[in-house]
């Protein structure tokens, strides 16, 4: 009998745990007909570092166009004084965002998503988040948001990218000038820097398609309204 009661209470805490969670329960309606209505919420430090990131990926990769390499011995122009000291930035917000990822609160995005490659289960879960949007994509249907593993894991894609390059360039401080590893350096900074043009066009372009298929993605990125809180006003 003490078995049964002890095996009972533990049934009841799971279903307890379970309707807390949201785990073994079928999607309601708002959750069928939006897929994002269970998507990661993101805290307003994430977003404020999101954002002074992003601003300062776009100032570098466009003002490098800009800026010319002073030679030997020659005091370097304004612009490409501008580039290091956003550079420096640019390194240390990279860094805070490493950082607050192992600090936040567990409701968003943990680091052992943007960094799967270690694990069999987030890779599983990966491959079966890029099976199911291939198969979304081959029957003509609307990608959904809810591939929320693939999707986590192309953003450390970048974050990891975007840390490389912001390295590289603070490096650059602890090198004396002419140094023969500068060169290593700096090819692994240019590449990284084209890694990050290809992947800041692709990422936005998704980023748009979702946003134009109705996905509220911007709203849980930045400070946009939702469009279910618009229709509502």
């Amino acid at each position: 009998m003490p078995m049964f009661v002890e095996r009972s209470n533990r049934l009841r805490s799971r279903e307890a745990g379970r309707a807390q969670t949201g785990l073994g329960r079928e999607p309601g309606p708002a959750q069928r007909e939006n897929p994002v209505a269970g998507a990661r919420a993101r805290s307003h430090a994430t977003r404020v570092l999101h954002s002074l990131l992003l601003l300062a990926v776009l100032h570098q990769l466009i003002g490098s166009n800009f800026i010319e390499r002073p030679s030997p011995g020659d005091p370097p122009e304004w612009p490409f004084l501008l580039h290091e000291w956003v550079g420096l930035v640019a390194f240390g917000v990279v860094t805070l965002f490493w950082l607050w990822t192992l600090l936040r609160h567990a409701s968003e995005t943990p680091v052992g998503g943007l960094i799967p490659w270690l694990s069999i289960s987030r890779l599983t879960d990966i491959f079966r988040d890029l099976k199911a949007l291939v198969r979304e994509l081959m029957a003509l249907q609307r990608p959904t948001d809810a591939h929320d593993s693939l999707a986590v894991a192309v953003h450390g894609v970048g974050l990891l990218i975007v840390s490389v390059m912001a390295g590289t360039g603070a490096s650059w401080y602890l090198f004396p000038r002419g140094a023969a590893v500068g060169k290593y350096v700096t090819f692994i900074h240019m590449l990284t820097a084209n890694l990050t043009w290809a992947y800041v066009v692709v990422h936005a372009s998704v980023a748009c398609v979702h946003h134009l298929i109705g996905s509220d993605i911007f709203s849980r990125m930045f400070w946009f309204r939702r469009r279910d809180a618009r229709a509502e006003g």
